[in-house]
């Protein structure tokens, strides 16, 4: 039993791809996880049906245990009858056949029967014909063959009377008259398989007593234990394989409509599957759904905003395209050195746009892999601000607007990460504030280590950011420049590498009002801060 469930066909005309992509979706046929559940299951109920070989050793037990009780009560019946008078001993002997419920036979010297107690007295037992009963016993005989195959029970020898009833034609009658004194016993079965034991013994001034007696109890007892264990074998069968039906519909049948949906997303159709959550599940398959689930919106997340920045990137390079376009076919026509010249500077300012746009969209595109990639590295804030804001003194970056730093004490403001990227997250947010400050203005930057986390605040004293453009600013390609601004400077992607690196890095970058009341904005940076020595 298996499942063979393929979700895709083969596409010629799809491009090529590897052989683990063709295959569809299967379970094996010969080792399904219903399969499993259910052969581990009746594997159990085989060892218990095990029990059976038990019942080959019982019934041996109780067989020679009756086997002894015979040999005892021959002895102590032979006992009996030669404390009597011989006269006496007929009625002893059917007295005592009665009771003990056996056949009870003397031979003489010469082999002739002289004792029979069924001829003075009803017989004990009845040898039943086969043939004369109801099928429920020959269904309880064909079961007792079977089970004496299956345990490979030793056959036993049938027991029939003798056409001529002398001491010679029993076996054990004559073993007991060669050796007085010695009990001989022997087991065999009767017509119907139940046991029929006898046992012999020869004494003096009485001659040979042979007993004989159908124990037909053995049968119905070792066929009650049979059956009872049979009960409870079909019982535990029918609870194991609905338990395993039970395990298979809550483990398979979840499990393959995860695995179902999980291909589906692989195919690329993960906006239009929906992965089950299974909420009312607190186990590990609940736990797996779940998981499932989140990562495929995520993905869907993931496309959505891949498909998104393509979308704005093209939209995004158009403009300084266009513009370059017209510049140049202008410069075919125009004569004037003048107007050339203009036409000149817009091409270099369109060059430069779209440098910066590429850089910048390279940048972040790469991004997130190059984060989950670095090797992180303790990075004292402190000294990477103060070294910062040195280089950019040098390079003149930060034109006639002052920029104040006030320098933590040393490796209060550990952090891990990678340093290079978080020197290109706060020279961002810089670089906006110092855009954005008005001429002569002040950048004020602070970092400070309080607790378990790293404060690095950015203080401007331009315009400010409303309160409803907060999160809108650090969309990719965002931007809220007017138009005399010099635009080719900015491709309206530094807050979102910003703020992607600060995800990266388990932070959080916000913008608020500035605390003095005054007109700016105070972005703040939200860092762990590395374990203390």
């Amino acid at each position: 039993m298996g499942w063979d469930i393929a979700l895709v066909k083969n596409d010629r005309s799809a491009p090529e791809r590897s052989v683990a992509d063709e295959q569809p979706l299967s379970w094996s046929a010969r080792w399904s996880l219903t399969s499993r559940i259910l052969a581990v299951n009746i594997f159990a109920v085989a060892m218990l049906a095990g029990s059976f070989f038990y019942l080959d050793s019982y019934r041996t037990r109780v067989s020679e245990e009756r086997t002894e009780q015979a040999e005892s009560d021959v002895q102590m019946i032979g006992g009996a009858l030669a404390a009597v008078a011989p006269e006496a001993r007929p009625a002893l002997a059917a007295k005592m056949a009665q009771v003990d419920g056996e056949r009870l036979r003397i031979y003489g010297p010469t082999g002739a029967r002289i004792l029979d107690t069924w001829q003075i007295a009803p017989a004990t037992y009845e040898l039943r014909d086969p043939s004369s009963e109801p099928w429920q016993k020959h269904a309880a005989r064909f079961m007792d063959r079977t089970f004496d195959h299956i345990v490979g029970a030793d056959s036993v020898e049938h027991f029939v009377e003798p056409a001529e009833d002398r001491l010679q034609s029993w076996p054990e009658a004559s073993a007991a008259a060669a050796k007085p004194g010695t009990v001989v016993s022997r087991h065999r079965s009767a017509p119907d398989r139940t046991p029929v034991l006898s046992a012999a013994v020869t004494l003096p001034g009485v001659g040979t007593l042979l007993t004989t007696n159908n124990v037909r109890d053995i049968t119905r007892i070792v066929r009650a234990e049979r059956f009872a264990i049979g009960m409870v074998i079909i019982g535990v069968l029918i609870v194991s394989v609905l338990l395993s039906l039970f395990l298979a519909r809550t483990i398979a049948r979840p499990l393959r409509r995860l695995a179902i949906a999980a291909h589906r997303v692989r195919l690329g159709r993960a906006r239009e599957v929906v992965v089950p959550r299974l909420p009312s599940r607190r186990d590990e398959i609940g736990l797996l759904a779940r998981a499932l689930s989140d990562m495929s919106q995520a993905l869907r997340r993931r496309i959505d905003a891949v498909e998104a920045f393509a979308a704005d990137v093209s939209h995004e390079l158009k403009n300084p395209l266009a513009s370059l376009r017209s510049a140049v076919d202008s410069m075919a026509v125009v004569k004037d050195p003048a107007l050339q010249a203009r036409l000149l500077d817009i091409v270099r300012d369109d060059v430069i746009r779209l440098d910066r746009l590429i850089t910048d969209v390279a940048e972040i595109s790469r991004l997130d892999g190059e984060l989950s990639r670095a090797r992180l590295e303790p990075v004292d804030l402190g000294l990477l601000i103060e070294g910062l804001l040195a280089a950019r003194e040098e390079r003149g970056r930060n034109g006639d607007i002052r920029v104040a730093f006030a320098r933590p004490y040393v490796e209060t403001t550990m952090v891990i990460g990678d340093g290079a990227r978080l020197a290109r997250m706060i020279e961002s947010l810089i670089d906006n504030a110092v855009s954005f400050s008005p001429p002569a203005g002040l950048v004020e930057v602070s970092a400070v280590g309080i607790e378990d986390i790293v404060l690095v605040a950015i203080e401007d004293e331009g315009p400010g950011v409303p309160p409803d453009m907060r999160d809108a600013i650090f969309r990719r390609f965002h931007t809220d420049r007017a138009d005399s601004d010099d635009t080719q400077r900015h491709s309206g992607l530094g807050l979102a590498i910003a703020k992607a690196i600060a995800d990266g890095h388990d932070g959080t970058i916000e913008v608020r009002d500035r605390s003095d009341g005054r007109s700016g904005a105070h972005f703040l940076i939200t860092l762990p801060r590395a374990p203390q020595p």
